[in-house]
């Protein structure tokens, strides 16, 4: 009896919790349940055809007005994506210029306003006039991301400092997005630009198929992937405890 109590309260639990989790969804992902819903259904529907045929003709014939009306919502749906995808590249060339201002501030290239007067009435100590940019600039955004920053290693983060830029872009054929890494010369490896393609399986679900990465050029003896194994040095016989002093 315990057991069954304590059971029945974890679902009243989980019953009060639903609408809050739901609530909590973008509407890209409940799009994106709705959409696993309806295939799941689909397939049982096809694996199942019999189940129809057993239902009455009223019935059927209420089943066959709902499935017009999922194809109704299936084309407003695809409508949506294709507008959706338009106006995702759109605002992408509005990004763009206000990506080149922060690559310039970020890597030194140009300086903003409030230092550049300060440098030219002579206000800045000399380790600020040393220091161009921001550094670290990209390590330190990565770090601060939840997901990113269990990814992040110490011996990763030597290499990351030399990172200048990350450009993202989105692909229709294959479907899927690219990441672009462009780094300084380093003294880990020769590559100024990494790059990881990613392969979705549908462009408006966010199913990875497959994701395809540059082949790092790795400068001798700094392999970040490579794990560091220190040897032990073996315990053999004393010999010098054999004779007698």
């Amino acid at each position: 009896m315990g057991n069954n109590k304590k059971e029945q309260l974890d679902m009243s639990d989980l019953s009060a919790n639903l609408p809050a989790a739901a609530a909590a969804l973008s509407a890209e992902d409940r799009a994106g349940l709705v959409n696993a819903l309806k295939d799941k259904l689909q397939n049982l529907a096809g694996q199942h055809s019999d189940v129809l045929e057993n239902l009455t003709p009223t019935v059927r014939k209420r089943v066959e007005v709902l499935r017009g009306i999922q194809s109704e919502h299936d084309e407003i749906e695809a409508k949506f994506f294709e507008e959706r995808a338009a106006l995702e590249r759109k605002y992408q060339k509005l990004y763009e210029p206000l990506y080149s201002k922060r690559y310039d501030i970020v890597n030194g290239v140009v300086e903003v306003d409030g230092v550049k007067d300060e440098a030219e009435t002579g206000a800045t100590d000399d380790s600020a006039k040393e220091e161009k940019g921001v550094p670290d600039f990209w390590l330190t955004a990565m770090k601060t991301n939840e997901i990113l920053a269990e990814e992040i290693s110490e011996r990763d983060e030597e290499a990351l400092k030399y990172l200048k830029d990350i450009k993202w872009c989105r692909m229709d054929d294959p479907k899927g997005f690219k990441l672009e890494f462009f780094f300084d010369t380093n003294p880990f490896f020769k590559n100024s630009v990494l790059t990881k393609v990613y392969h979705m399986v549908d462009d408006d679900e966010p199913i990875l198929e497959k994701a395809i990465g540059t082949t790092i050029e790795w400068l001798p003896g700094k392999c970040l992937t490579q794990k560091i194994l220190k040897k032990k040095p073996k315990k053999g016989y004393n010999f010098s405890g054999a004779y007698p002093g």
